[in-house]
């Protein structure tokens, strides 16, 4: 029997980024949720803003422990998830007004990295926004000496994961049509990433 997951990190941010998302989001939005992990984000989000559509993703393992926070949250504007693997050359066939993500570019690997911004131009309205929360360095510097030692833990656990530079980023966002991102300072030494789709490649 599948145990409702849970995860301390997500509860911390949920309500500063959802500040963020109140100013970013168009009232009525559509959402799609990258790696929704357990599904507390998707619940926090959908149940503050009621006429935003909400379409949690993940891995297919993934889709059994975010079901049971979705079935508790009695939200009707939360879509049923879908299996996603954000590495897939074919992403399901959506036209949504925004794509968000939290703690995911610096745990996916960098060859990851190009997939899934492709991936979300090919989703993305034109005008569309990519909000990815996270922590970033910025020319090759990190913002603070714990987010260093943060990622010389993640390089200690995985060597393909780590944290990522924003014009690093930049440059695989812009070949498939994002502007270059508007970064929102967060707590703890994290931002937002804000990618606009600009063009159609």
């Amino acid at each position: 029997m599948t145990q409702k997951p849970f995860a301390p990190s997500a509860d911390n941010n949920r309500h500063d980024i959802l500040a963020v998302l109140k100013a970013e989001l168009l009232p009525t939005s559509h959402v799609l949720e990258l790696a929704s992990g357990t599904g507390q984000h998707a619940c926090h989000f959908a149940q503050a803003m009621p006429n935003v559509r909400w379409q949690p993703s993940d891995l297919i393992d993934k889709l059994d422990g975010l079901q049971l926070w979705l079935d508790e949250s009695g939200c009707n504007n939360i879509e049923a998830p879908l299996a996603l693997d954000i590495g897939s050359a074919q992403w399901p066939e959506l036209s949504v007004d925004a794509c968000y993500a939290a703690n995911t570019l610096h745990i996916i690997s960098w060859e990851l990295a190009q997939p899934f911004f492709t991936g979300c131009a090919s989703v993305l309205k034109p005008g569309g926004k990519l909000l990815v929360y996270g922590p970033y360095s910025f020319e090759g510097e990190h913002t603070a000496p714990s987010n260093q030692q943060f990622d010389e833990h993640l390089k200690s656990q995985d060597p393909k994961m780590g944290i990522r530079d924003v014009w690093e980023l930049d440059r695989l966002a812009y070949s498939v049509g994002f502007a270059a991102a508007r970064l929102i300072e967060m707590p703890v030494n994290n931002y937002i990433a804000v990618w606009e789709k600009i063009w159609e490649k």
